[in-house]
């Protein structure tokens, strides 16, 4: 069988792969301390899964109109102006499977061939296969782990071609924990109406904040600025929600009906039951967030101490998001058990097979120099990993 050209462009999930195999491990017996997963550690709230069920028992089990119940829809659009102070009219708002779902919705109806989208690195691994299964083209925009992965205006500019369509902006950003000021948005934001580019805001982790680190939406520096930008988010990192698969892109209307006409054609509804469940989410999961944040901050503390008391280990401590992103440069070209460790993926198979560490390599990210660990996961875990590192680094200086 001939498979069309796109599906070769790209390659399974990195991420998922490697928590799908600790996960295997786990399943084995053996005892794996699991660094790789990108998702909070935490159940669901209470009332969130008691809304789940009251709608399994009201038969609130049929289809909906494809691009989300009004309910829901207008629970996003309260929770947009009570938060943001940001106005959207119901056409504006699809809800989807996921954020990912809405991600992939927007390059199905913004990208076709010829087109460029700039992507600040390091990035979430599926923005840059997403616009190759679009047959557009990723240019990738370097930043500088010593300026805290700021965004360099000026090296933005010069990516800037006729045929560039949009600019990723992701803060807390995935893999970094990078978090964006609001004179760094304001210049992206000033580039983007100079320049006619769509702004692609992913603030999935917009609620996971440390040391007084605040998130603004770049949607919200203006009506100009709201009207070229495409807000993605949904319940699952906030809310610890993962598995309901519920997210949601606002902005501009005519973008968003040809979004929700490819959804309509493909998953057409989400869930019915995670939407009801998501509603309550919005409207009552904020204290629950805020108790699941001040345990992360407390791993995140922990784990960072740890790794940079490491050898050959240095790492910025994040102001977003779950993750450290710890510079492994020192370890690399060092001699492993089966070999010279040469990459990420080298160490993180090292670590993997040799002390039961599952991470996840730097270059799906697009670095050469970096891991990722996420501190979703019991301090138990936590402890018990950072010991194995240790012990697996000091084997390689």
């Amino acid at each position: 069988m001939r498979l069309a050209a796109r599906a070769g462009r790209i390659a399974p999930s990195p991420t998922l792969a490697m928590a799908a195999t600790a996960k295997a491990m786990a399943a084995q017996g053996i005892d794996v301390a699991d660094f790789s997963s990108g998702e909070p550690d935490f159940d669901t709230p209470e009332p969130v899964k008691a809304a789940a069920e009251a709608a399994i028992r009201a038969g609130f089990t049929k289809y909906t109109p494809s691009s989300g119940t009004d309910e829901l829809r207008h629970a996003i659009i309260d929770k947009l102006q009570r938060e943001h102070g940001l106005r959207y009219e119901k056409s504006q708002i699809l809800v989807s499977c996921g954020a990912k779902h809405s991600l992939y919705n927007l390059a199905e109806a913004l990208l076709e061939a010829g087109d460029e989208i700039i992507i600040p690195v390091p990035y979430w691994v599926s923005y840059a296969d997403q616009a190759l299964l679009n047959d557009a083209t990723p240019v990738f925009l370097q930043t500088s782990e010593e300026d805290g992965y700021a965004i360099d205006a000026h090296a933005l500019e010069r990516l800037i071609t006729a045929r560039t369509k949009a600019i990723i902006v992701n803060s807390p950003g995935n893999p970094t924990g990078a978090t964006y000021d609001r004179r760094t948005l304001e210049r992206l934001a000033e580039l983007a109406l100079c320049r006619d580019l769509l702004l692609i805001s992913d603030e999935i982790y917009e609620k996971i904040l440390y040391d007084g680190a605040t998130h603004t939406s770049i949607a919200s520096l203006g009506p100009e600025v709201a009207a070229r930008t495409v807000v993605i988010n949904g319940v699952s990192k906030a809310y610890a929600m993962t598995g309901w698969r519920i997210g949601y892109a606002a902005g501009p209307k005519d973008l968003l009906t040809a979004m929700a006409n490819i959804q309509s054609q493909s998953t057409s509804n989400p869930c019915s039951i995670s939407q009801k469940a998501a509603v309550v989410a919005f409207r009552d999961g904020d204290v629950f967030t805020e108790k699941m944040v001040a345990e992360f901050d407390r791993r995140r503390r922990v784990m960072i101490e740890r790794l940079n008391a490491m050898p050959g280990v240095h790492c910025r401590k994040p102001t977003g998001a779950f993750y450290a992103f710890p510079n492994v440069r020192a370890l690399l070209g060092k001699q492993g058990p089966h070999g010279i460790i040469h990459t990420p993926t080298d160490l993180a198979n090292y670590l993997l097979h040799e002390f039961k560490v599952a991470v996840v390599p730097g270059e799906p990210f697009g670095s050469t120099e970096h891991i990722r660990l996420s501190y979703a996961t019991s301090m138990e875990t936590i402890v018990r990993g950072m010991d194995r590192l240790d012990a697996a680094f000091k084997q390689l200086i």
